[in-house]
């Protein structure tokens, strides 16, 4: 199912929810129930769980949302060493320099295709692409330099190497979700609770209070809907895309 169709139908979801709890009560309410008034301390905690609930929610959007960022920025830094690499290596030999392009090209034809759907359906980087980058690693570190000029760029490639391994390596360890289960619950229970206070305040007389009650929980489900997403970095609708890898190696994209 589509994301922004899962989105739809949470937001309608909760907006039928409120309506149908508020005709419900409507009809089963006593003809001489007093709806105009609603006791201080009830607003008052109403008030203050709204307030608790949205630094809640704008805590967790804040987390899940530099996670994601911090994805992105490991594929970018993964796609600049390569790339460095590839720049790097032309005063090697012809033999040399075309063995080690190659095996970059390899690697990022890899990760651009399997390796990506790969994290995006199981939530994991390949042993392929481990072994492909290992590949590249021993040769690079395995030509001994023969001038002055290719000495001067063997250590700089073999920065370049550990510094695509190491943004592989966190690449790796964001790839699953971030938010532990128990956050869930807070989320997902501070939602049915904040929700629920606003039949507390009997809002069921007007249609326009049935309205902002209806929009009030869909902008809820919306926020739940956002953490959701961005709490995959690599596998959902707002998803890290290998475009890094792309730009510098547009040849693999076709």
């Amino acid at each position: 199912m589509p994301e922004w169709l899962v989105l739809t139908l949470a937001m309608l979801a909760a907006c039928v929810v409120v309506v149908v709890i508020t005709l419900l009560r409507h009809r089963r309410a006593a003809d001489d129930e007093d709806t105009s008034e609603t006791p201080d301390v009830i607003e008052y905690m109403t008030m203050w769980i709204g307030v608790v609930y949205a630094i809640v929610l704008g805590l967790a959007i804040a987390g899940v949302w530099e996670g994601r960022s911090a994805a992105e920025e490991h594929v970018r830094a993964e796609a600049v060493a390569l790339h460095e690499v590839t720049e790097r290596v032309r005063v090697y030999p012809a033999e040399v320099r075309d063995r080690i392009r190659d095996d970059v090209n390899a690697y990022v034809g890899h990760v651009v295709t399997t390796e990506w759907r790969a994290m995006a359906d199981d939530g994991e980087v390949t042993a392929r692409g481990t072994e492909l980058l290992d590949r590249l690693r021993r040769d690079v570190t395995d030509y001994e330099p023969r001038t002055d000029f290719e000495a001067q760029a063997y250590q700089p490639l073999v920065d370049q190497v550990a510094a695509a391994d190491e943004a592989r390596s966190a690449r790796a360890e964001s790839t699953g979700e971030t938010m532990p289960g128990v956050v869930w619950f807070g989320l997902v229970a501070g939602a049915v609770i904040t929700i629920g206070m606003i039949f507390a305040l009997q809002i069921r007389r007007t249609a326009r209070e049935m309205v902002l009650a209806g929009l009030f929980s869909a902008l809820i489900a919306f926020l739940l809907f956002l953490i959701w997403d961005f709490d995959a970095p690599y596998s959902r609708g707002l998803a890290a895309s290998a475009d890094p890898f792309l730009r510098f190696f547009p040849h693999l994209g076709s």
